[in-house]
């Protein structure tokens, strides 16, 4: 009997516990509950309060995708669209992504100056994915321990002042290189000749000798000039740069991957294989002299410096994958940018008579006729500096900046910007904003000189965008200046340029496609210098 008593009591207590723990979980289920509805109230009142940019109104699902493939290329769009809204940031939503452009340099400088921890990131899209070799790289990866460990090798080991320094004689010689070719054109060939070609080439020239120490892939030219080996790859590293970031439907439907609906897919691929090919041999060559002790002495170049890192146990610090995937963001880095402003300056000087003649007074008075002009003089030639920027501001390399991918919900300009939002900076759109600029179409490199204040290719202020500035910012912004100004400085001071015969104005129209010169300037050069300055041996 007693027993029973106590079995009975115990299933009491059981019962009353359970009933406790039940009461327990649902008042805890209820005040879950209060929460999730008071935050689910308090986001609905700040999306109410706080709405997004001005834009389209999406469609279910695909958003405003079908508008974007109905009137490519997507970036004149985007443009016309803000047009059309006269507002310096709208919001476009692409897939379930949005998509937010900015034309005003204030509000840009809210992106990437007051809030850029919180837009450090970068989005994931196919074409990021291969050219980053699955983002082991620095510029291309989302924002996480790989981007920051690449990011801190180039800070501390490739674009760093030593650095710069140390590799200057490979740079002065390709300088001497592109003076002679130009020469070798002028005098030999003659008729008119193709300035893309020669800007974009010296780029390439540049890259490959600062990362492979030599300037040649194939068999060195006769005449100095590339090879066909040289041409693929600065095409395929142009046609990357073209495809990187280039509103493919698929980055923003992922269930359309592999269809290759556009051809994007091919594309990015046969361009990469491209590069691939050329730079792995010799990378895989150059990480098996390392390996094998063949190769022990200082680093000559930026590759020596990459697969010679160690880590604190002496081991390597860079995998050879990751190694790859930095060589291409150093060459994508620098190829496209001093080219293309040196092509658009000299196209807009060639129409502007007094902007050439003052631009070589100043070359002349600051260097002369005796000696060629050397990165040691750039401090000096503001006048040439201020003209480069203004290619830059008039004439950018690319519609926007590589996107900005928001990691945290946020207000910028009084709009609310959704976590995962794919921020880009219209470099169109600022540095032609007539809100910013007087007189925006004109090219007049009188407007960037100052009294007493050293002209610089960057521009802190965001009212264009000359290299990207922010926490992933341009990696090679030193690099890119020594180029940009050494190209158009070697140009300027070793001939005189004029149009072709028959050809009144040269034609600015831009490409409907890219903002590239709609076709190559072509232009007639004549040798202005002593004979004995125009380097007579190729450095190969």
């Amino acid at each position: 009997m007693a027993m029973e008593v106590e079995e009975a009591a115990s299933s009491a207590h059981s019962a009353s516990l359970l009933s406790s723990s039940r009461n327990l979980e649902l008042l805890l289920l209820f005040v879950m509950l209060v929460l999730y509805l008071v935050q689910t109230s308090r986001l609905h009142l700040y999306q109410r309060r706080t709405p997004l940019p001005p834009g389209l109104v999406p469609w279910p699902i695909v958003g405003n995708l079908p508008e974007m493939m109905l009137n490519k290329p997507a970036f004149r769009w985007i443009h016309h669209v803000m047009m059309r809204m006269d507002s310096d940031i709208a919001c476009f939503k692409l897939g379930r992504v949005h998509v937010i452009s900015i034309t005003c340099p204030k509000i840009a400088q809210e992106v990437l100056k007051k809030q850029d921890a919180n837009f450090v990131s970068r989005p994931l899209t196919f074409a990021s994915k291969i050219i980053s070799n699955d983002y082991k790289d620095a510029v291309l990866s989302p924002y996480g321990d790989q981007s920051k460990k690449m990011r801190h090798v180039f800070t501390s080991e490739i674009i760093c002042p030593s650095r710069h320094k140390q590799l200057h004689d490979k740079r002065a010689e390709e300088a001497d290189n592109l003076t002679r070719y130009v020469y070798n054109l002028a005098t030999n060939a003659g008729g008119s000749i193709d300035v893309r070609h020669i800007a974009r080439h010296y780029c390439g020239n540049v890259i490959r000798r600062l990362v492979f120490d030599k300037r040649y892939f194939g068999e060195p030219q006769a005449d100095g000039g590339p090879g066909p080996l040289e041409v693929q790859h600065v095409d395929a590293l142009i046609t990357s740069l073209g495809l990187l970031y280039a509103f493919c439907v698929s980055d923003y439907l992922p269930c359309l991957l592999g269809l290759d609906i556009d051809g994007h897919e091919k594309m990015v691929r046969e361009a990469n294989e491209m590069v691939n090919r050329l730079h792995d041999t010799v990378i895989d060559e150059r990480w098996r002299q390392w390996k094998s002790g063949e190769r022990q002495e200082e680093p000559e170049d930026f590759l020596d410096v990459l697969v010679s890192l160690k880590d604190a146990q002496g081991s390597p610090l860079l995998t050879i994958e990751e190694v790859k995937a930095l060589v291409k963001d150093i060459t994508l880095a620098a190829i496209d940018n001093p080219s293309n402003a040196v092509e658009w300056a000299l196209a807009e000087m060639v129409n502007s008579s007094e902007v050439m003649a003052k631009a070589v007074e100043e070359m002349d008075r600051v260097v002369g006729r005796e000696r060629l002009v050397q990165e040691s003089d750039i401090p000096q030639l503001n006048y040439v500096k201020a003209c480069i920027r203004e290619a830059f501001r008039l004439h950018p390399v690319a519609p926007f900046n590589i996107p900005h991918v928001a990691l945290a919900d946020t207000t910028v300009a009084g709009y609310r910007v959704p976590k995962g939002s794919h921020v880009i900076l219209s470099r169109i759109g600022l540095g032609r904003n007539p809100r910013v600029w007087d007189d925006t179409l004109r090219f007049n490199p009188d407007r960037h000189i100052a009294e007493a204040v050293e002209v610089a290719l960057t521009e802190n202020n965001l009212r264009f965008i000359s290299f990207s500035t922010g926490r992933r910012g341009c990696i090679a912004a030193s690099l890119g200046t020594a180029m940009s100004v050494m190209l158009f400085g070697r140009l300027l001071q070793g001939f005189t340029w004029t149009k072709p015969d028959r050809v009144a104005t040269v034609d600015l129209s831009e490409s409907k496609h890219d903002t590239f010169m709609a076709k190559p300037l072509a232009l007639c050069a004549q040798p202005r210098l002593p004979a004995h300055l125009y380097p007579a041996i190729y450095r190969l």
